[in-house]
């Protein structure tokens, strides 16, 4: 029986997963045409290569349909309720670096902490009579930080666009997304606050702990992938 790995199927995580792989000794390769999500396995057996959007590996992970997959950090720890239980991490990749961050207009410049911003929304409570509204695809991350933090007084409102823009278009207050450099969050007059680092996420390669399979190719996979080979 084979095991089924999970790659991104395509964008820059596809090309570096692939070439992750090769340097160990293991082509990954997309077959077909590029509407076709198809992919081989050369240098190791009993391997399936199935190419899916970062977004699905954690799910399919979850569920057992695939034994290992690569995606973010932050997406196996958003969409999985208790990812511990259904995931393992075997290790992290060196690249897909991006950190989930709490940001505010830069003219609030007396708001920079979190505690700051507690203090923001109650005001924006009391004037208003409604909550302050933080954009973000990552509500059950940015939930339990928030929560941690004690900052009351808000409401977070689903962004699947630019989640930078929902302040300029006041559709939200502050936001909460992945920044790499933090470029983007500049351009659009944004700073992250100086507690408001949430989550540092990069490309790792997790185990399904709930996917039956052949164990041993599994651990013929995971032994081969333990060590760049010498041409790499």
């Amino acid at each position: 029986m084979s095991i089924k790995l999970g790659v991104p199927s395509k964008g820059r995580l596809m090309d570096k997963t692939f070439a992750w792989f090769a340097r160990r000794g293991i082509t990954l390769a997309r077959t077909g045409s590029a509407r076709e999500y198809a992919g081989a396995v050369e240098g190791v057996e009993g391997v399936e290569l199935v190419l899916l959007s970062a977004g699905e590996i954690p799910r399919e992970l979850a569920a057992g349909r695939i034994h290992l997959g690569v995606t973010g950090t932050d997406l196996v720890r958003e969409r999985l309720p208790r990812w511990e239980a259904a995931v393992e991490e075997v290790r992290p990749m060196g690249f897909g670096h991006a950190d989930l961050v709490l940001a505010v207009p830069a003219a609030w410049v007396d708001v920079n902490t979190l505690d700051d911003l507690d203090a923001v929304a109650a005001q924006f409570r009391a004037r208003h009579g409604l909550r302050l509204r933080i954009a973000t695809k990552y509500h059950r991350l940015v939930r339990d930080f928030l929560r941690t933090a004690g900052v009351a007084d808000y409401q977070l409102v689903d962004s699947q666009g630019a989640t930078e823009g929902t302040i300029k278009n006041e559709t939200a207050e502050a936001i909460a997304d992945i920044t790499s450099t933090g470029e983007t969050l500049r351009a659009n007059h944004l700073k992250v606050l100086d507690d408001g680092l949430v989550l540092r996420s990069q490309a790792t390669l997790w185990k399904s702990r709930v996917a039956s399979g052949n164990g041993a190719v599994l651990a013929a996979l995971l032994d081969r992938l333990e060590t760049p080979s010498p041409a790499g």
